[in-house]
């Protein structure tokens, strides 16, 4: 009974480690996505981080959402490219 619960909660943990890994999901999406209450994506989220996983809140235009701090998002590419242009325009 203990190890099916065990084995349960590393399961979901995994499952949210993923759905971070998207950088689609913020805590209430995953808590629907999963089928769990809201405190337990935090709780969840919570143990991910004291397992070393970089996991970070980004907003996105209204909302927000979990990444990993390691991965670049598409927004911060996008952001990096503007900059490096308005340089190479300004140098030349």
């Amino acid at each position: 009974m203990l190890y099916e619960r065990s084995l349960a909660i590393e399961r979901r943990l995994a499952e949210v480690l993923d759905l971070v890994r998207s950088g689609r999901y913020s805590t209430p999406a995953i808590a629907e996505k999963l089928g769990v209450s809201v405190p337990t994506v935090s709780r969840d989220v919570t143990a991910l981080r004291e397992r070393g996983h970089k996991i970070r809140a980004e907003r996105r235009g209204e909302s927000w959402r979990y990444v990993l701090a390691t991965a670049k998002t598409s927004e911060q590419i996008r952001r990096s490219r503007t900059r490096i242009r308005k340089m190479v325009t300004h140098e030349l």
